[in-house]
């Protein structure tokens, strides 16, 4: 059960990094609705990695959260927010994922 929660808080990290990328692209009070929904989805995001962390190995955990957050960050950012498409930047998320996966293989 404490998978899914981190796999949760995971997703809301990069709700709350796709928050900060739509405030940047707004201004007035749009602006600050995307900066209110940046500290809730991060509030949320950190209460379940800290009850995911209730059970499950520190590092694991947090490097499974970072892995997350980054790889979906990444890809929000591509195909939302227009980063660029290329060969590398596909290969290292691949990588990253495939790290992210065999850490969680690994652990207890």
């Amino acid at each position: 059960m404490n998978w899914i929660i981190l796999i949760i808080a995971g997703l809301f990290e990069v709700a709350f990094a796709s928050c900060l990328g739509k405030a940047k692209e707004t201004s007035g009070s749009e602006m600050y609705g995307w900066y209110a929904g940046f500290l809730v989805t991060m509030t949320i995001s950190m209460v379940l990695l800290i009850k995911a962390t209730q059970t499950l190995p520190i590092g694991t955990a947090y490097a499974v959260w970072t892995g997350i957050g980054a790889v979906g960050t990444a890809l929000m950012g591509m195909f939302f927010f227009k980063d660029p498409i290329s060969f590398w930047r596909i290969f290292f998320i691949i990588t990253l994922i495939g790290s992210v996966v065999g850490l969680k293989s690994v652990s207890h």
